[in-house]
């Protein structure tokens, strides 16, 4: 039986989204510290919007200092997957610096979290490689392990580039190691 009538699947959407599981409780929000390898040539996948091949040239020491909010954006998402906004500041041994923000969903499998995430920011190449433009896009799969005080451990791939925003758009990859600690517990309530 076919639906002719655009009211009805305007009815059912709006059913469907006043039905919608209620929203849980916000996770805390994370402070996350991180250090990897920047430019690393170990692990270069070609999946989905993970487009490796030009790493190794020039490699350094990666650092991240990230905020992560507890709150969700899309609450109707929820338990499935959190959608939630992110602010960052990385920079390198060679003196590169990536300011961003963004967007990341986590998804819970028990205490696994699988948490890709998109981001945009500001590069400034320091003594590092060039990445063509100052403006940069970062994408990320991480994976951890969350523990009962909400702490995470977790590694995670990225990939930076300019989206072809120049003509030269070399990208750079990297490998990272994360800790995840809740503000509150920094800070205390």
């Amino acid at each position: 039986m076919a639906v002719k009538s655009p009211w009805v699947l305007r009815y059912a959407f709006c059913l469907m989204l006043l039905s919608a599981p209620p929203a849980l409780a916000d996770d805390p929000s994370l402070i996350g510290f991180s250090v990897g390898v920047y430019d690393q040539d170990w692990f270069e996948p070609h999946f989905l919007f993970l487009v490796g091949g030009h790493g190794g040239t020039n490699k350094a020491a990666d650092f991240r200092l990230e905020y992560r909010s507890g709150t969700s954006l899309v609450p109707w998402t929820e338990p499935y997957v959190k959608i939630k906004p992110f602010a960052g500041l990385e920079a390198t041994s060679d003196l590169a610096v990536y300011g961003l923000g963004g967007i990341l969903f986590d998804i819970p499998l028990g205490p696994v979290m699988i948490t890709p995430s998109f981001g945009a920011g500001l590069y400034s190449r320091g003594q590092g490689r060039d990445l063509g433009f100052p403006v940069e896009f970062r994408s990320q799969v991480e994976v951890g392990y969350r523990f009962e005080n909400e702490m995470r451990v977790s590694v995670a791939y990225s990939h930076i580039s300019n989206a072809n925003l120049s003509e030269y758009n070399p990208g750079v990859d990297m490998i990272s190691a994360y800790l995840h600690v809740p503000v509150n517990l920094l800070i205390g309530n």
